[in-house]
């Protein structure tokens, strides 16, 4: 496995994938992730002594930046100027808290690797991972401390997330079907993408947008989880094996049989790798799902947004993540 964060400090940012370079690229905001990077690798450079290893094996290695793209190009479908230094410094706050969600996430996976890489609790311990996690929350609050619009939006974020993530564990193996799941995918990424709309446009005008594009985000990665099923140890297995609703599980739970060992709090592995046959049956029925709310979210964008075209590029984007 390849040090990535170690190798990456130097003078400037580590260079960005080839497929994630050509997908900014063509979506024409390379100089605003270039600005993004740099103002996160500059803010990891100058961090306390003690928690800067720490910080530069998360920050420094590759990202997509998905949920920064999202504040620009809010940004740009609802006024003509350029990116702002307030809107780049909120899209930078957003990327901090993003990266808190998935050191927690990994610590309660007991995730060894992300992108190949090892988790920063593999790394360094849970300890230092939680404290880090800290430090971070702490400063996206500190870097907006002029900017009351974004400290508030920042605060949502936070608080949505942790009812979000309660909400979707407590519900988990239960008998719940496709309009569940929108309110599970609408409150945990959804929140995330419409504090993203919100930041960007400086307005409540793109908040739905911003859900819309969360939930359709989050259903084509459970369509892409589930795909990973056929693979031993591919993405879907933990989300089958906790009972969590996944758009291919809320479809392939319609089946009585199905929904009775779906919903089972020890199963069998032979019910286990069933249910997950069921699930992964399903996806192409989810992919059709996905399709009209992305028709739904296009006509939020051209509803609500006075240029809507950057927003049609970030849903066709989106759309793609479950057939790659």
């Amino acid at each position: 496995m390849t040090d990535v964060a170690a190798e990456s400090i130097g003078n400037e940012p580590p260079p960005l994938h080839p497929v994630d370079e050509a997908v900014i690229s063509r979506l024409g905001y390379g100089p605003d992730v270039q600005r993004l990077r740099t103002g996160l690798f500059e803010w990891v450079a100058t961090a306390s002594d003690e928690m800067r290893p720490q910080l530069q094996w998360q920050f420094c290695g590759r990202a997509k930046y998905f949920r920064p793209l999202t504040v620009f190009a809010c940004c740009r479908a609802s006024r003509p100027d350029r990116v702002s230094p307030e809107i780049l410094r909120g899209a930078i706050a957003i990327e901090l808290l993003h990266n808190v969600s998935l050191i927690v996430d990994d610590i309660l996976d007991a995730s060894d690797e992300r992108r190949g890489v090892a988790t920063l609790h593999r790394r360094f311990g849970a300890l230092p991972a939680l404290m880090a996690s800290g430090y971070v929350v702490a400063d996206a609050f500190r870097m907006l401390a002029e900017d009351a619009m974004g400290i508030r939006l920042l605060a949502e974020l936070l608080r949505r997330l942790g009812v979000a993530e309660c909400l979707q564990w407590r519900l988990r193996r239960q008998p719940l079907g496709v309009e569940d799941w929108r309110v599970l995918a609408g409150e945990d990424t959804g929140t995330m993408f419409e504090v993203c709309a919100c930041m960007g446009a400086r307005s409540e005008d793109l908040r739905k947008f911003g859900r819309l594009l969360g939930m359709l985000y989050h259903g084509c990665d459970d369509v892409g989880d589930a795909r990973g099923l056929e693979a031993l140890g591919g993405g879907g297995d933990e989300d089958v094996r906790d009972g969590i609703l996944t758009l291919p599980a809320a479809l392939a739970i319609r089946d009585s049989r199905i929904r009775a060992q779906f919903c089972k709090a020890d199963p069998t592995v032979a019910e286990l790798q069933e249910t997950a046959d069921a699930v992964r049956g399903r996806v192409e029925e989810a992919e059709v799902y996905l399709d009209g709310l992305a028709d739904e979210a296009r006509a939020e964008a051209f509803t609500r947004a006075p240029n809507p075209e950057p927003l049609f590029a970030l849903i066709d984007h989106t759309r793609q993540l479950s057939r790659r």
